[in-house]
Parts: C-alpha cells; sequence; structure tokens
C-alpha cells in the first residue's frame, strides 16, 4: 500500500478546473466527515473534508461503516445547490456516476447498485451517504459522504459480517492523486446535475448498472416489498423493475436490493 499521508495542498495541486474553488481538509480522526460538516451549515463556499480515520461513520438507513486507517478513502463535501428539494432526488445516483466513471477509468471495473452502491465482482467497494439541509436563503446544502474500501484486512471483512470488495490496485496510488481525481469528477458532476438533475445522468447509471435483467428483490427490514427482473433507472432515479403485471417504478426509501435467490 501507498504509505503517502493525506495533505489538502496535495490533493489541490492535483484537482483539475472543475474542484479548484473547493476547500480542502485533511484529519487524522474524526467521528463522521458527514457530520462535522453538516454541523457548520451553511458554508462559504463548497468543502472536502477527508479523515485518516471516522471512528462513527455512517452509511444508509442509520447502519455503520468500519474503515481502517490507510486501508480506505472516507471524505464528505458540502456542495450547495440552487435546484428545487424534489429534484434532488436522483443525487446520490449521479454521485454514483461520477466515482464509477473516475474508478472504472483508472482500470478498476465497478458498477452501480441502485440507490447508492459501488460493486466490484458483486460485492460492495463503496457506498454514498447524502444528506441534504435547508439554507435561510432558500438553497439546499447537500453533505455527499463516500466511503472506498482499497484493502480489506481480515479482521475489519469479519467485524462487518457480509462480503466486501477493496481495489488493491487503487491502493497502490498516491491517495492524494486518487481522490483529486475523485473530487473533479464529482465536482463536474455536481455543477451538471444541479443545472438539469438526475435526466442528464440516467443514461449513464444505466450503462453502469449491476443485475440489469436479473431477478432481485426488494427488502424492508427483511421484509419482501417487491420482486421483478432489474431494468434500470428512469430520468428520476427511480428503480425500474419489470414484474408480472407490468413495470413498475420504485422511489428509494429505506430498503434494500438483493438479487433473488
Amino acid at each position: 500500500m501507498n504509505a503517502t499521508p493525506l495533505a489538502a495542498a496535495a490533493i489541490h495541486r492535483l484537482v483539475a478546473a472543475s474542484a479548484s474553488h473547493v476547500a480542502i481538509e485533511v484529519v487524522d480522526e474524526t467521528g463522521s466527515t458527514n457530520a462535522d460538516l453538516l454541523a457548520r451549515l451553511p458554508l462559504a463556499g463548497p468543502v472536502l473534508r477527508v479523515a485518516e480515520r471516522q471512528t462513527a461513520g455512517r452509511g444508509r438507513a442509520g447502519r455503520s461503516w468500519l474503515s481502517a486507517p490507510g486501508a480506505s478513502l472516507t471524505f464528505s463535501v458540502a456542495w450547495q445547490f440552487h435546484a428545487p428539494l424534489q429534484r434532488m432526488v436522483g443525487l446520490p445516483l449521479a454521485v454514483g456516476v461520477a466515482l464509477a466513471e473516475t474508478v472504472n477509468g483508472l482500470g478498476v471495473p465497478v458498477q452501480l447498485k441502485w440507490p447508492n452502491d459501488l460493486l466490484k465482482d458483486g460485492a460492495k467497494l463503496a457506498g454514498i451517504l447524502v444528506e441534504t439541509q435547508a439554507a435561510p436563503d432558500g438553497s439546499i446544502w447537500a453533505v455527499i459522504g463516500c466511503g472506498m474500501n482499497l484493502l480489506m484486512p481480515d479482521e475489519m471483512e469479519a467485524a462487518i459480517g457480509r462480503p466486501v470488495s477493496s481495489a488493491p490496485w487503487l491502493a497502490q496510488m498516491d491517495r492524494n492523486a486518487l481522490l483529486a481525481q475523485l473530487l473533479s469528477r464529482l465536482c463536474a458532476v455536481l455543477d451538471a446535475f444541479d443545472a438539469a438533475g438526475f435526466a442528464a445522468f440516467s443514461e449513464r447509471w444505466n450503462a453502469l448498472q449491476a443485475w440489469r435483467g436479473q431477478p432481485v428483490r426488494l427488502l424492508d427490514q427483511g421484509a419482501i416489498q417487491q420482486e421483478g427482473l432489474a431494468a434500470g433507472v428512469d430520468e428520476q432515479g427511480r428503480l425500474l423493475l419489470d414484474t408480472p403485471s407490468g413495470r413498475v417504478a420504485v422511489l428509494s426509501g429505506d430498503v434494500s436490493l438483493r438479487l433473488a435467490p
């Protein structure tokens, strides 16, 4: 694993023009980079906060996100949107497009699992958590958190208790360069999303979809809510399922998507 420490100046030096206006903060340890940024909203401008170690990292539906120092990237980006709140539904999927396209471009093939996971070899490589807050001026602030496994120590995989993936090839990179590439693509996507919503990304998401045409189940607290063949997403970011009674569109809640046995 590349032992180069994360450094704000190094990341800033390597980002593209799309991210040149983002303030960058690197900390050794914090509870949650998402919680840190949410507590400070509204901000003067976009901020990237990255931690070598998170002690209270969070995933979707209140789940914990476990990470090990140097074995993962855990970061959050605070971004101001001027689109109406109802258009923010597809934001986690657009973020997934940004991350997946970047990782694929670095030679690590990944796919997207609705609504907010990156899969490598069928197992979770990265997760996305988006939390929003309305500002007094009517704009919407989103804090976009990402945890990406680079290496997977045996003890951490045992603690997680389910199949997960890692990307040793990315772990060999300078993590400042990796984070700069992720941030640059993400900022370009966030700008485009604010202007046009998820409709601008639905085709790109569908091209990266895991399990397309395969039987899947939507679970809520372990109970099956819907079954069908995965058919991609629509322009609002809703999951499309082909069922015996026709095609249905599912809006994300605290449901889990699984391959049907």
